[in-house]
């Protein structure tokens, strides 16, 4: 039996014990449905070798090789992942249309015993789903943009907001990004898997209540924000928050160890800004980073490159709606912080 979605938040409704992606690897690397595992019938290679043929060869030839190859897969989940399942277990399986290989794999648990489902129109449907909601539809909520200069701790503190009742949609999280030239963490999901999660936190959200998200430009690392929330972003009312440049620097030697524990990285990444800077002021920038004045070269960075910068966009913008100082950002002044910011946001209801 098939399932047809028609909002995002249906999936979570139905309770399926497991949610199965049968596709190639590559396609669920991509972007999967949320909370899925990939047990895919055919591999990267069967794939492309199956789809080969049917072109090239004929349907026949090439659907009597896929079903060799899918009953051979099918069997070694069926001793391996699945092997511990029991009779009432309940799972929705999915490919990317919803055709011959989630069907098969579906007929093959269903002779079993168990009473499995199938996606109508598999992944492509789904997808549909995430474009109607991030590319048609308005976005969904009061939207509240948490600005600052860098190093204010905005991540840090919008993270503090929801035990404090405040929505908010972490976008720098959401990607895996920091957001800026020094921001990559890890690889970044897909630019489809970053819409997936995108339009499942949108989805989740409370349309009456206000939503804060980070300030962020157009791009979150390699990831694209979709037009509609960028252009609620950059009509949206703001809350500014600022330090002092020494607070902020401390704050942001603490946060990036991952690169002051890493030399050769960073000296690289500084070597990127020698377009925009002197070679002198570079020269002192990688001298900082050598002799582990990690303070310092945060000031100067703040000072001599994005504070100018970010500076100059404001200039553009409209006043902020509220502006909260602190004097300081260690770890015990950022939940103050984050009481005044959720303070601020609920009296906007």
């Amino acid at each position: 039996m098939a399932i047809t979605l028609t909002h995002l938040t249906e999936l979570a409704r139905h309770g399926f014990d497991d949610i199965i992606d049968v596709r190639a690897p590559l396609e669920f690397a991509e972007d999967h449905l949320p909370g899925a595992i990939s047990l895919p019938v055919l591999d990267d290679e069967e794939r492309a070798r199956v789809g080969t043929i049917y072109k090239q060869v004929n349907p026949f030839t090439a659907r009597k090789l896929g079903a060799a190859l899918v009953a051979r897969n099918a069997a070694r989940h069926l001793l391996g992942s699945l092997a511990d399942k029991p009779g009432g277990w309940r799972p929705l399986v999915y490919c990317w249309r919803g055709g011959q290989r989630s069907g098969s794999f579906a007929t093959i648990l269903s002779q079993i015993g168990w009473r499995v489902e199938t996606l109508a129109g598999g992944y492509k449907a789904w997808r549909g789903l995430v474009v109607r909601a991030l590319y048609e539809a308005p976005f969904p909520a009061p939207l509240v943009v948490l600005d600052g200069n860098t190093g204010t701790a905005k991540t840090e503190i919008l993270n503090l907001l929801p035990a404090r009742g405040v929505q908010v949609i972490d976008l720098e999280g959401l990607a895996n990004h920091r957001g800026s030239l020094f921001g990559a963490v890890g690889p970044q999901p897909a630019q489809r898997g970053f819409e997936g999660r995108l339009a499942m936190a949108i989805a989740a959200l409370d349309p009456t209540r206000p939503v804060v998200v980070e300030a962020e430009s157009a791009k979150v690392g390699n990831l694209r924000l979709p037009p509609n929330l960028w252009k609620a972003m950059l009509a949206a009312p703001r809350i500014t928050l600022s330090a002092p440049l020494a607070a902020r620097a401390a704050y942001l030697t603490r946060a990036y160890g991952d690169l002051t524990g890493d030399i050769p990285r960073l000296t690289a990444l500084i070597d990127q800004l020698r377009p925009l800077h002197s070679a002198d002021r570079i020269a002192e920038w990688q001298a900082l980073s050598a002799s582990g004045g990690f303070t310092a070269l945060a000031e100067g960075l703040m000072a001599q490159h994005y504070d100018p910068r970010y500076g100059r966009h404001r200039a553009r913008m409209a006043e902020p709606l509220a502006r909260i100082e602190a004097g300081g950002l260690t770890p015990a002044d950022l939940p103050t912080l984050a009481d005044r910011l959720a303070a601020a946001v609920q009296a906007l209801r």
